[in-house]
C-alpha cells in the first residue's frame, strides 16, 4: 500500500507491518469491541462470521453483501466491530469439520437477540431437524404451534440470522423441492447434497 507523505514524497507501507498494527489494534480493544467478525473460505462462497460476548449473532452469505449486514450489525447492536479472526476461530473450526462431513451439530454459543416473535420460534426449532434429514415448511409451522402460519416459516427461514448454524437448509416444500434460501437455490441444494453423502458414506 503506497501513502502520500506530507511532504508529497511516496512511502510504502508494509504488509506485514498493517498486520502487526491490526493484531496490536485487536489485542488492545478488549472489552471495547461489542462484535468481533471474520470472513471464511467455504465450498459454498464466502461467509462472514461475527459474535457478540455472549455468542455468534451472524453468519451471512456472500451474496448477502458483507458490508451491508456489518452495516446493520453496527446499527442494531452496537457501532464498537471490529474484525478479529482470532475470536471466531471456534466457528471456523466446527465450519470446517462440518463441511468436512465429520460435524453434525454446532456446539459454539449463540446471540439470537436478531431474532424476535414467532421466527425465534421457528428458528429455535431448526435443530430438531436431524442432519441428513429435511422437514417441510408446513411440519414447521406445526412444530412451532402454528399450523396455519406456513408463509411465516418461510419468512423465518429466510431471515435466519444463523444459517448453517440453525440449519434452516433443512427445511423444503411439501412436495420435496428445495424452496428459496438466503445464500441462494444453488447452495440450498450443495448443503442437503453434502449431508445426505456423509449420511451414506
Amino acid at each position: 500500500m503506497r501513502n502520500e507523505t506530507p511532504s508529497g514524497l511516496l512511502s510504502v507501507i508494509d504488509p506485514d507491518d498493517l498486520a502487526r498494527l491490526h493484531a496490536t489494534l485487536e489485542a488492545r480493544a478488549g472489552s471495547d469491541v461489542d462484535i468481533a467478525y471474520r470472513t471464511v473460505d467455504s465450498p459454498v462462497g464466502s461467509l462472514l462470521l461475527a459474535r457478540t460476548e455472549v455468542g455468534v449473532v451472524r453468519v451471512a452469505f456472500d451474496v448477502q453483501d458483507h458490508d451491508a449486514v456489518l452495516q446493520t450489525l453496527s446499527d442494531g447492536i452496537s457501532p464498537r466491530v471490529l474484525e478479529a479472526p482470532g475470536r471466531l476461530d471456534d466457528v471456523a473450526r466446527e465450519l470446517d469439520e462440518y463441511f468436512a462431513g465429520r460435524r453434525t451439530g454446532f456446539d459454539v454459543p449463540l446471540d439470537l437477540r436478531l431474532l424476535h416473535g414467532f421466527r425465534r420460534v421457528v428458528v429455535e426449532h431448526l435443530p430438531e431437524i436431524a442432519y441428513g434429514r429435511t422437514a417441510s415448511y408446513a411440519d414447521m409451522a406445526s412444530r412451532a404451534g402454528s399450523p396455519r402460519a406456513v408463509r411465516a416459516v418461510g419468512t423465518a427461514c429466510a431471515l435466519n440470522p444463523l444459517p448453517l448454524v440453525l440449519p434452516c437448509h433443512r427445511v423444503v416444500r411439501s412436495d420435496g423441492s428445495p424452496g428459496q434460501y438466503a445464500g441462494g437455490a444453488d447452495a440450498k441444494r450443495a448443503l442437503l447434497a453434502l449431508e445426505a453423502r456423509a449420511v451414506a458414506a
